[in-house]
This record gives structure tokens, C-alpha cells and sequence, in this order.
């Protein structure tokens, strides 16, 4: 199989992602964050770029590897001990690092927070939630019991979530933030949802929620966000007619 120029894909990406418009955290470096020597001819996606996904991609043949979470949320020098081990696996494999942060979380189609409202059988979505200037997820107008909106979010993710019921047992306004979004309940209830949707938060949460009257569902800060890297993927897939997997390394956070 004859295999698709990196720089083409990449292009592609940052087209459809905007990734040079939507402001993000310094370590995020969204966009091709290590190039290879061109050629596409496998695609890999995972959560987080990591030596263990690294190595995943490696044996899955990949020549590229999408990932959510990039390389550089921390220092990754001296070039020593695992650092080395994960450079000298990058480079003497030829495999490319696509990373997409914010952008993914907020793309209407292929986003994360998009892909797990369309799971969780929400509607007639709203932006909501404003991180860096723009709105990341999506709100919903909804009718639904708490415990049945659970059942759909374990469904969609594959793990229990956790609910802190500080909110109404039936909920009508459901807002949904992948990730980490859970140091910003109050961002959440000024938008004028009852019930949100998030990843992980902590533990003094659970007392603002109640003083809030927000119902809160931390489903897992990975389970939440394997919706995207998929979505580009499978994108990626059928745009440039190459084969892509999915590469399932979770961390149960």
C-alpha cells in the first residue's frame, strides 16, 4: 500500500481543527509535535502520548500516532533514562506524534465532547463552557433521571461514573466538558445547566456542587476522552484511504 505524505495529513488537520486559532495551554503544542521522515502508511491513536503508547504504536506498525495529550505537559530533558528510551523509540522507527488538545475537545464533529453527547443521546446542541477565549463543550436540553443518564455514561464510556447529586433528580439542562473540567462548577451553573458532565474533579467539589444545586458526573478523565482520537482517526481513515486502531491504554483516572 502506497503510503500518504505526513506533511498532506498534517495540513489536513490543522485545517479541520483550527489548531492554530483555538488558544490552549503552553504544554499542549497542538499540532505534528515529531515529524518522520514523510510517509503515512499506518495510523495509530491513543489518549496520551506516553513511552507505553509509544511502544503500542511501534508494534501496531504505525508510522503515525494521533494522541490527545502530546509530549509536553512536563520537562522532557535531559535526554536520559525513559526520555531516551521514548526519543530513540520515535526515531528509530520512523513514527510521527499528531497532538490535539483543546481543538479536538472542541470540534463540533469530531470532538470529544461532541462524540459523547451524540453517545449519550443528547440533542440540539449549544456551546457552553468557555476555556481560552472559546467554548469547548456542549449543552443540551434533556429529560432525563439521573440514574438513566448514568446508565448511558457508563454505556458510552465503559466505566461507572460517579455522581455527586447536588442537583434536581431530573435533568433538564445537561452540559457536557470532557477532561478535567471539574475545578469549574461555577463556570458550569452560571451557564445555566443543572447537571454537568466531566471527567475528574476534586475532593471540595462535592460541597460546591450541593451549594450550587448541580448534579455532577465525573465519568473518568480518560474514559472521556477516547472519543475523540477515534473520531479523527477513523476521519483520517477514510479521507486518505489508510487503516487505523485504536490503541487502549487506560488509566482508570
Amino acid at each position: 500500500m502506497p503510503k500518504i505524505s505526513l506533511d498532506v495529513i498534517v495540513a489536513h488537520c490543522d485545517r479541520i481543527l483550527r489548531a492554530c486559532e483555538i488558544g490552549d495551554y503552553d504544554g499542549a503544542a497542538n499540532g505534528l509535535q515529531v515529524a518522520n521522515t514523510g510517509g503515512v502508511g499506518r495510523i495509530a491513536a491513543a489518549v496520551d502520548a506516553s513511552l507505553a503508547t509509544i511502544k503500542l504504536a511501534v508494534a501496531a506498525k504505525a508510522d503515525l500516532l494521533l494522541v490527545h495529550h502530546g509530549l509536553f505537559w512536563s520537562a522532557r530533558q535531559p535526554w536520559t533514562g525513559k526520555t531516551h528510551e521514548l526519543l530513540r523509540l520515535l526515531v528509530g522507527n520512523d513514527l510521527a506524534v499528531y497532538s490535539s488538545h483543546l481543538p479536538l475537545d472542541a470540534h463540533p464533529r469530531l470532538g470529544n465532547n461532541a462524540r459523547l453527547c451524540a453517545a449519550l443521546g443528547l440533542r440540539d446542541l449549544k456551546p457552553f463552557f468557555a476555556a481560552r477565549g472559546r467554548p469547548i463543550g456542549f449543552k443540551s436540553a434533556a429529560r432525563l433521571s439521573r440514574a438513566e443518564l448514568a446508565g448511558r455514561l457508563e454505556r458510552a464510556t465503559g466505566a461507572r461514573p460517579r455522581l455527586v447529586p447536588g442537583g434536581p433528580e431530573i435533568c433538564r439542562n445537561v452540559g457536557v466538558v470532557t477532561g478535567g473540567a471539574g475545578g469549574d462548577l461555577k463556570l458550569a451553573a452560571a451557564e445555566g445547566v443543572d447537571t454537568f458532565i466531566t471527567g475528574e474533579g476534586p475532593h471540595w467539589t462535592f460541597a460546591l456542587a450541593e451549594e450550587l444545586g448541580l448534579n455532577v458526573f465525573y465519568g473518568g478523565h480518560y474514559a472521556t476522552e477516547t472519543f475523540g482520537v477515534k473520531a479523527l482517526a477513523a476521519h483520517l481513515s477514510k479521507q486518505f484511504k489508510l487503516p487505523w486502531t485504536f490503541l487502549d491504554h487506560p488509566t482508570g483516572l
